[in-house]
């Protein structure tokens, strides 16, 4: 999640009542800002673990102190703080993909050093293999948001607390058709979104057991539901389908200036509209209702692609980045990656993502899927091509080609690396479903990279 919003203290902006036409309008005018490609964004979700493994897991009050001094650090991204206490960071605008790198490059690099000093240090795992959830936030929003997704089962609360990804935001495109027009773009993320799933998969296991799933933090987000959880259907143009999607989705809340948020079970922003109770929805209820819904690609003038796993190491969030932008901003390269993933939407059929068979078998298998892997070999090699027209350095381009080398290439992902030290190389041999435990330290040490 990386919604760094106003709890709605004051919920008295935008009081305007908006109908059920005015808020088909504005999701119509505000969700897809369309022109030439020109800026590009990355948003970082880190878990905060302990820099001495042998310790136990960070507490709320010492993630808050280093939190305090790491809010006094001037840096070029936005410093935000997910509900169990992930650290994120969301970057400006960038002109170029190297400008985006280098200004959050900068900026992990000065956090990470803080974080050293109170003896803690970021993670890149798309989900905590060793707690459970854990809420570190306790404000309206959250509450209201815990209080809606326990609706579903347990997998809201492992989003809100234990997850972490790596989410890219590119420019919703061109208006004219062509390979960086807007519709085909919205139709590329939805397809090229499982081959990314698959790809940069990494987080395979819970409570130190393996799920079955390379990717659990997608499982989890399957697993809310597509109220919340999902895209529209791709058989319409898109600020139809997109608006269409807004109205039916459940409200999560209703907001308050003062006391609990009430959280109705099941209104649609569409029936809050016509019934115009428990109060009349406004524009500011539209504005924060289109932050509480989390489909794989969210339309916020530009497109936010939501579906990468955290990934290890330093500069492991690198190699998803530049390989999302070649695809998408190279025209050569868009072209290509369009006819490599174009015959697997026969797999996704006329399910919208995640919940479709395309996009659960890139969550449980990653490249394991033949057909997975041939997809995101060749995109893989239509972004390295494309890089250097895009001004990537040679440290970015080869970055993008070890990991085709070491990963796309032979079938594997991130998480097979985390199963590999495991001893459980097979994620299918033993299943574990949603489960605690407290992991040795000597597990910890295995995973962190």
């Amino acid at each position: 999640m990386s919604d760094a919003q106003s709890d709605g203290g004051d919920c008295t902006d935008h009081r305007t009542v908006v109908t059920e036409a005015e808020v088909e309008a504005l999701v119509r005018g505000i969700c897809f800002k369309t022109g030439p490609p020109r800026t590009l964004g990355v948003e970082l979700e880190w878990l905060v673990h302990p820099l001495d493994q042998s310790q136990p897991p960070v507490t709320p009050e010492r993630l808050e102190a280093a939190y305090a001094t790491l809010r006094a650090v001037p840096l070029g991204s936005a410093l935000t703080v997910e509900p169990g206490g992930q650290l994120e960071l969301s970057s400006p605008p960038a002109a170029s993909l190297m400008e985006c790198v280098t200004t959050v490059s900068a900026d992990l690099d000065a956090v990470r050093a803080v974080l050293a000093e109170q003896g803690l240090t970021l993670a890149g795992i798309g989900h905590d293999p060793w707690h459970t959830p854990r809420r570190f936030l306790h404000e309206p929003r959250y509450d209201a948001m815990e209080t809606c997704l326990d609706r579903t089962g347990p997998a809201g609360r492992y989003m809100m607390c234990t997850s972490a990804s790596v989410q890219v935001c590119v420019d919703a495109g061109h208006e004219e058709p062509g390979p960086l027009g807007h519709v085909r773009r919205w139709w590329l993320a939805h397809q090229l979104g499982a081959v990314l799933v698959a790809a940069f998969a990494h987080s395979p296991l819970l409570g130190r057991r393996p799920t079955g799933w390379r990717s659990t933090r997608q499982l989890m987000w399957m697993e809310i539901g597509a109220g919340r959880a999902g895209g529209p259907p791709l058989d319409a143009e898109p600020r139809a389908a997109w608006a269409r999607h807004v109205l039916d989705s459940p409200v999560m809340c209703v907001r308050r200036d003062s006391g609990p948020w009430e959280v109705p079970d099941g209104l649609t922003f569409r029936e809050w509209t016509r019934s115009r109770s428990p109060r009349p929805p406004t524009r500011a209820d539209l504005d924060y209702h289109l932050t509480t819904l989390f489909p794989p690609v969210r339309p916020r003038g530009h497109l936010e692609l939501r579906m990468i796993d955290a990934q290890p190491g330093e500069d492991g969030w690198i190699v998803p980045l530049a390989v999302t932008a070649a695809l998408f901003d190279d025209p050569g390269a868009a072209e290509t990656a369009y006819r490599i993933v174009k015959p697997l939407a026969e797999r996704a059929g006329n399910l919208p993502a995640p919940h479709n068979p395309l996009w659960a078998d890139a969550a449980r298998h990653g490249l394991a899927d033949p057909e997975l892997r041939e997809a995101a070999d060749g995109c893989f090699a239509a972004a390295v091509e494309a890089l250097p027209r895009l001004g990537a350095t040679a440290r970015v381009t080869d970055a993008v080609a070890a990991y085709r080398d070491r990963h796309v290439a032979r079938g594997r992902t991130p998480a097979d690396d985390l199963l590999d030290r495991y001893g459980a190389t097979d994620p299918h041999r033993s299943p574990a479903g949603p489960a605690g435990g407290t992991p040795t330290a000597q597990g910890r040490k295995d995973i962190r990279t």
